[in-house]
């Protein structure tokens, strides 16, 4: 075959010249004219789809599919991970971080950089690279999303508005105790029944204080003249009324047949309920204003108490003096809350004027750290199953809080009581809570799982999940 003779001498004549702007980065081939793009760390399939298919800064079919389905985003993460260890040697033995990861800004689609992955071990009998086992045998962590809704609603008509009053419990029979008024009602969380189990408005009385016992078959009701009746709600009838308070008894916390009851009148009774002694077993001294909290440590061992004199008291049971002081607060202290993970851990929040919510190490009787909130700390109370705990505000958010512990970072704001959030109560199996305000509500809330309760996402991806 013969070329024209005119297009023969024009390609003979043509002189080749370099290229005068070599690229930005990048290393030579071995044929001497070629530069490679690097394949390591470009996230082709953002830019692609930045380029192709989101013009105009508008989002992408990619982007918007992995935002609107997680699990198979989830999956989507680990396949591009794997295709990363195997086709680009990049390494990633971990699905950690990687769900998040943001692609690095680039005008070009590709980048010029040496990429030489690690050659795979010849004794390894997967197909498989060693990083890449690794990465298939750490799931990603799913983040727990919490409900900004109620899932129950209850009218609480006469539920108090006074800082100083705990009128909500819940029992380990899964019934709920409320003070209204002159009344105690009862609420089966699992019959949704409700019944009333006294009545003082005979005696022109009113309800300042509930708590279940620990079995859930006796509740503490204390009153505004100062008693405090013990009531047997199988059978419904009071067995026992104990006297010595001169007013309201504002707080109660039992330990077994031991109940703690704190009032105005600054004391602190420990009494066994067992017993009908006009004289209370032990009277603790220490507080100079109204006690309005009280909790047992979780081994029974130490009783932590709040006041309207902005002091924590710790007490043992073989003394009649606190042991511990703590006056850093700078507000009445009514929320307290003992860790259940870590002994000796207690947490309190101050008032108004305070609003942190401060943690202590009873076991040395040194402060660990502090948040201010923002707004009153009306409760607080941990989760049974996680190192998490809720803290319920009044002035000025009236708002509950869902936070993690040690990093006290905020994991979700609940909204929708319109005074403030003054009682709390955590459901016997831990998961849910339910607040009470003074504009007659109870809302119940779903906020914490049990331990190892999530369900394991299934996944083509892994392969080591089941045995063939």
């Amino acid at each position: 075959m013969f070329l024209n003779k005119e297009y023969e001498n024009r390609i003979l004549n043509q002189t080749t010249t370099p290229p005068t702007t070599p690229p930005r980065k990048g290393f030579q081939s071995p044929g001497g004219d070629r530069f490679i793009p690097s394949r390591r760390d470009n996230s082709w399939e953002s830019r692609f789809a930045t380029f192709s298919y989101a013009p105009n800064g508008t989002t992408s079919t990619y982007e918007k599919t992995s935002r609107e389905n997680g699990e198979s985003r989830r999956d989507g993460t680990a396949y591009r991970c794997l295709l990363k260890n195997e086709l680009l040697g990049a390494n990633i033995d971990s699905l950690k971080g990687q769900g998040n990861e943001q692609p690095q800004e680039s005008k070009n689609l590709f980048e010029y950089l040496p990429a030489i992955p690690d050659p795979p071990s010849p004794y390894s009998l997967s197909p498989l690279s060693t990083k890449s086992q690794l990465l298939l045998r750490s799931p990603l962590k799913v983040t727990q999303k919490i409900s900004t809704m109620p899932f129950k609603v209850l009218d609480a008509p006469d539920l108090q508005d006074d800082f100083y009053l705990n009128l909500v419990d819940w029992s380990s029979e899964n019934v709920l105790a409320v003070g209204l008024a002159s009344s105690v009602y009862l609420w089966s969380a699992s019959s949704s029944d409700v019944t009333r189990l006294c009545d003082l408005a005979p005696d022109d009385n009113t309800i300042t204080s509930v708590a279940w016992n620990d079995k859930g078959n006796l509740v503490a009701v204390g009153t505004n003249t100062g008693y405090v009746q013990i009531w047997d709600v199988a059978v419904n009838k009071q067995v026992n009324k104990l006297v010595g308070h001169s007013t309201r008894v504002g707080a109660l916390a039992w330990n077994g047949d031991i109940l703690a009851s704190g009032s105005r009148d600054k004391d602190i009774f420990l009494r066994d309920i067992r017993t009908s002694s006009l004289v209370p077993d032990k009277r603790l001294v220490g507080h100079r204003q109204e006690v309005c909290g009280l909790k047992w440590s979780p081994d029974k061992q130490y009783l932590a108490s709040g006041g309207n004199d902005n002091r924590l008291h710790v007490w043992n049971c073989h003394s009649l003096s606190p042991v511990q002081t703590y006056n850093q607060h700078i507000a009445a202290v009514k929320a307290i809350a003992w860790s259940p993970h870590e002994h000796g851990l207690l947490a309190s929040g101050g008032g108004t004027a305070d609003r942190h919510i401060r943690f202590w190490n009873t076991l040395t009787g040194q402060p660990k750290q502090s948040i201010d909130t923002g707004s009153q700390v009306c409760n607080l109370i941990w989760s049974k199953h996680t190192h998490e705990f809720v803290s319920t505000h009044g002035y000025s958010q009236n708002e509950i809080l869902v936070w993690k512990y040690p990093s006290l970072v905020q994991v979700a704001k609940l909204t929708g009581h319109s005074y403030r959030v003054l009682y709390l109560a955590m459901s016997p199996c831990g998961e849910s809570i339910v607040t009470g305000a003074g504009e007659g509500t109870l809302r119940f809330w779903n906020v914490f799982r049990k331990a190892g309760s999530q369900k394991e996402n299934k996944s083509v991806l892994k392969l080591f999940s089941s045995i063939r």
